[in-house]
């Protein structure tokens, strides 16, 4: 403030030291604003602004049961399986404003520019990937008229029916992977690959393969030609080509910004998710997880009663709240709830942790099914299983080099135990799971898509839902009541806005 008082005091004694008329006509002009923004910065902005709001980590990764909160209030979502509109808000204004917005922009600008054909195309494949996450969320919601508020004045868009998205996201994914062209220019400041051409061509087929196994219930057919179109094309599989934010102190990602401030004693490692690792000796167990041995406070949670080794860790068991968890505690033989397995916020979920978005860990699982389901036939489940597990704990040292898992440790659990033919599905729908921990809206879609792993229903008593599980999350307040009639429209088609209205691709 006293730059700007001391800069326009001089403004002042140079106007009235000068003729009165002379030059100001520049005193309107803007010499320090922007004229132009060139888009791939406005890329840049879509491909962080994605990195997942708070609000997964309340219902995406809650419903999935990787971590818990017996907190009510603001925390109150699939903990006590309840539709608090706080929470499960920021996803849809997260995406629509700062990441459809610029992509949309983008796609709009360059739809012609022949010198800029690369970013037009990898903007349509970083939209495709956003609008996946919001109608795997939410079902039907604005597509065809979304970003077209400036550009079209369409302030109040109408929603798309989620088979009609999903078919407009496949042909767009499998146009602008294959129109991407190593040999035109490139796109070295964009955040993501660094305008690696071939990378970007591998995040495009490996989201078309992840949009074809969604339809593996809906449309079969579809499904297997996706996946066949995708494979062929190239996929993601080897960690180097892993679709990351690589974040900074100065750009931290929202959960670990929240886990690290005033949430940091109130979210813990479930019970499932802590025992699924554990009885299998998982190496990755100590890569994640932080117990506090003998906490009794949020303060109490220290560097020197911090334990990472397997045995110690006890994930929070879920259906409970921040009262029925002290006694919950107590039979576990804790001192509180806060002596729960907590993830490790000081490596895991750091504000500059990365966020990963699609990796070779969870597309070398999806090949391990469609091979299983005989829609590709190079390679072996097998190997595509253990090439998924293998990457996954490779890919923990990207967290913190304390987050490491040694080659020797993925050999043995590799080893004492190893794919099963008979489990085929449940093993990869588990390891899938497993790969996609912290990347709620991924997890959180193929467990309905799958039904793995098998989990026990939240037994939380007093639950909003009638059955066992979260389906999806409803339309947030302030588009129910400013766009009423397009919701209304949506709703009309798509089902009650609900937590157990299922999504098109989720078929029971």
């Amino acid at each position: 403030m006293k730059n700007i008082f001391k800069y326009s005091l001089i403004a002042a004694v140079l106007l009235f030291s000068t003729s009165c008329d002379k030059g100001l006509e520049k005193l309107n002009v803007n010499t320090t604003g922007f004229s132009s923004l060139d888009p791939i910065l406005q890329l840049n902005g879509a491909t962080v602004n994605a990195s997942f709001p708070v609000g997964t980590l309340v219902y995406d990764i809650g419903i999935v049961q990787q971590l818990v909160s017996p907190n009510g209030g603001v925390l109150a979502g699939a903990n006590y399986n309840v539709d608090n509109k706080a929470p499960n808000s920021p996803v849809w204004p997260t995406y629509y404003r700062n990441v459809i917005r610029n992509t949309h922009d983008i796609i709009l600008a360059l739809k012609t520019n022949t010198l800029r054909a690369n970013l037009y195309n990898m903007a349509r494949i970083f939209q495709a990937y956003s609008f996946m996450v919001l109608t795997d969320t939410y079902g039907d919601i604005p597509y065809t008229e979304a970003g077209k508020g400036y550009a079209d004045g369409i302030l109040f868009p109408k929603y798309d029916a989620q088979q009609a998205i999903y078919t407009d996201i496949i042909k767009e994914l499998t146009e602008a992977s294959a129109a991407l062209n190593a040999a035109g220019n490139t796109e070295p400041g964009d955040v993501l690959y660094g305008g690696n051409i071939a990378q970007w061509k591998k995040f495009g087929y490996s989201l078309l393969l992840r949009a074809g196994m969604r339809l593996s219930k809906i449309d079969p057919a579809k499904a297997a030609a996706t996946v066949q179109a995708a494979f062929a094309g190239g996929v993601i599989t080897t960690n180097a080509d892993n679709a990351y934010v690589r974040q900074t102190s100065d750009y931290q990602q929202p959960i670990g910004n929240t886990l690290n401030g005033s949430e940091a004693a109130n979210f813990y490692l479930t019970k499932p998710f802590v025992d699924s690792l554990k009885i299998h000796s998982d190496p990755r167990l100590p890569a994640i997880a932080v117990r506090y041995v003998g906490a009794t406070s949020g303060p109490t949670q220290t560097t020197a009663n911090q334990n990472f080794s397997i045995a110690v860790q006890i994930g929070m068991p879920m259906g409970f709240n921040n009262q029925t968890a002290v006694g919950q505690a107590t039979a576990d033989g804790l001192a509180s709830f806060y002596d729960y397995s907590q993830v490790d916020r000081r490596r895991l979920v750091k504000g500059a942790a990365p966020v990963f978005y699609v990796t070779a860990a969870q597309t070398n699982l999806l090949l391990a099914e469609a091979r299983e389901r005989g829609w590709i036939t190079t390679g072996t489940t097998k190997g595509y299983y253990d090439a998924g597990v293998t990457a996954h704990m490779q890919q923990m040292v990207t967290y913190d080099p304390n987050s490491a898992v040694a080659p020797a440790d993925i050999t043995t659990y590799l080893t004492n135990y190893p794919f099963n033919p008979a489990l085929a599905m449940q093993q990869i729908g588990t390891q899938y799971w497993i790969a996609s921990f912290l990347n709620g809206p991924e997890a959180f879609a193929n467990f309905r898509r799958t039904g793995y792993p098998a989990l026990a229903p939240n037994p939380y008593p007093g639950k909003e839902i009638t059955g066992p599980f979260i389906r999806r999350l409803s339309y947030p307040t302030t588009e129910i009541s400013v766009n009423t009639s397009n919701v209304q429209a949506a709703i009309a088609r798509q089902g009650a806005d609900n937590l157990e209205t299922r999504v098109w691709w989720d078929k029971p």
